[in-house]
């Protein structure tokens, strides 16, 4: 195809929508379900007794390319991740595109390009799409909708409802990588050390620590709203106080140093790359050493733990600062960083 930038006609339905499809996006991630052409894919049933998890995820992000990723690795990693914190084995994911009239066709294929690999990382197979086009200026060049599915085994549980006084709280790694990488490209700013985004897909890092601590309560990536966001959650659905030592979150140098200086809550950032997880005080010794022996988790830690509700107060998330106080940390209000993901 020579077309140098995306045109209306690539969403007509006609000849030059079939170029797009076949020559861009089936030559980028194209698979054996998606060459079938028909409007919906044939996919095997899941054998007796398991369970399919099913989510979905539109990613509007600005730059469309930043430190460690664009938004079609965000795209991927994304939806895997939703679909993974069920304790699901990802198959397959759908990848819809709302492109922008003028939109360079090789920034296109850079990003597909991105989705091919970050599917081929989390072994998952993307087996149907959707593309439409819309007028010069009315769509910020690039908008990619994933939606994913996976088997949940017949045995296995996970919710944010499960956890219990006495539990432990990790994280896969440093906080805040991603809405800050989002922020210094947006505003060009730049640091001593670089910052990077840490979309990541961690559908295996989940299996491992399941393998290794299968008691897990529950898992959840803490995007927008960060980690404080994702506590509250997990405090209110299983009506009980979380508990936090703010010295035991790692935190990059670099990162903390540009909340500082931007006035954000580290705690409060978007992270795309890290899953937050509630497991049982008797195997929190092996998930842990699960998460820190995959790639993805090397900064992996244990920060706090599971505690009795106050009947007057209801359930709370509090953080022990390292000055020695406690204080209520709270879910993000409003919108700190639009357009992150």
């Amino acid at each position: 195809m020579n077309d140098e930038t995306v045109l209306l006609g690539h969403g007509s339905g006609g000849t030059m929508m079939k170029r797009i499809i076949d020559e861009v996006f089936a030559a980028s991630y194209g698979s054996e379900e998606l060459a079938q052409g028909d409007d919906a894919a044939v996919l095997p049933a899941p054998a007796s007794g398991e369970r399919l998890a099913f989510s979905t995820d539109t990613f509007v992000v600005t730059p469309h390319f930043f430190p460690g990723g664009n938004i079609g690795r965000l795209a991927v990693c994304g939806t895997v991740n939703d679909v993974a914190t069920s304790g699901a084995r990802v198959k397959y994911l759908s990848v819809g595109m709302v492109l922008e009239e003028g939109f360079p066709m090789d920034d296109l294929r850079r990003i597909c390009a991105t989705i091919a690999e970050t599917a081929r990382e989390a072994g998952v197979h993307v087996v149907t799409g959707d593309t439409k086009v819309v007028n010069r200026g009315h769509g910020d060049g690039i908008y990619i909708n994933t939606a994913g599915v996976g088997l949940i085994p017949a045995e296995r549980s996970l919710s944010g409802a499960h956890c219990k006084p006495g539990d432990k709280v990790l994280v896969s790694g440093t906080m805040g990588d991603h809405g800050i990488a989002i922020m210094t490209q947006r505003e060009g700013l730049s640091f001593a050390a670089p910052v990077e985004s840490d979309a990541a897909p961690l559908n295996h890092l989940i299996a491992e620590v399941l393998e290794a601590a299968p008691e897990t309560r529950c898992f959840r990536d803490p995007t927008r709203g960060g980690l404080a966001s994702t506590l509250n959650e997990f405090a209110a659905q299983s009506g009980v106080d979380i508990v936090v030592r703010e010295d035991d979150v790692p935190v990059k140098d670099v990162v903390r140093g540009a909340c500082d200086m931007l006035g954000y809550d580290v705690l409060q950032v978007a992270n795309e790359g890290k899953m937050v997880c509630v497991v049982p005080a008797d195997q929190v010794d092996a998930a842990l050493a699960a998460m820190r022996a995959n790639k993805y988790g090397a900064d992996a830690a244990i920060i706090g733990e599971v505690a009795e509700a106050s009947p007057e107060r209801g359930p709370k998330v509090y953080l022990q600062t390292g000055f020695g106080s406690k204080r209520i940390l709270d879910m993000l209000v409003g919108e700190q960083l639009p357009r992150i993901c």
